[in-house]
C-alpha cells in the first residue's frame, strides 16, 4: 500500500504592528488608575489608603467593586 505525504504548508506571515512606546505608557498608567480605584485598601499607601479608599468609595460601588 502506497501512502501520500501530505505536503507542508507554511502559514502566511503575520504583520508586525509596532506600538510607540507613548501608547505603552497609557496602557501603564491605566493599569495603575485601575489598581488605586479597585483595589487600594491599605497595602501599598498605608495610611494614605484610606483617604484614597474615601476619595474613589462610590465610584467602587458604581463599578460594581466591593470595598468592604
Amino acid at each position: 500500500m502506497e501512502t501520500h505525504a501530505i505536503p507542508a504548508v507554511a502559514a502566511p506571515a503575520l504583520p508586525q504592528i509596532r506600538v510607540p512606546a507613548w501608547a505603552w505608557m497609557i496602557v501603564a498608567l491605566a493599569a495603575a488608575a485601575s489598581y488605586f480605584v479597585m483595589l487600594e485598601n491599605g497595602a501599598l499607601f498605608g495610611q494614605a489608603a484610606h483617604t484614597l479608599h474615601e476619595f474613589f468609595h462610590d465610584g467602587r460601588h458604581f463599578v460594581g467593586v466591593p470595598c468592604h
